[in-house]
């Protein structure tokens, strides 16, 4: 079980909720578990959200292990020119 928090308008989309507990070993699993429980995460996921794991940005690398006791936070993309 890790412990989430969902940054920005992400925790608006999970019904207010800023952290979440989840069973998950991987940030695909993360995703898969999230979209489950939360639909209108989905097509923000869909779009890209970026994962911090103990400060370290991780986009894209989906098979990257979510450790016990880390800090997470989901970050929604951030569009902008």
């Amino acid at each position: 079980m890790v412990e989430v928090t969902l940054w920005g308008s992400l925790g608006a989309v999970a019904g207010g909720k800023s952290k979440v507990e989840i069973e998950a070993k991987d940030i695909r699993e993360l995703f898969r578990k999230l979209a489950e429980q939360y639909p209108g995460l989905e097509p923000l996921i869909d779009k890209g959200i970026a994962v911090a794991i103990d400060g370290t940005i991780y986009r894209d690398t989906w098979s990257k292990e979510l450790p016990q006791g880390s800090e997470i936070f989901l970050l929604p993309r951030l569009a902008g020119g």
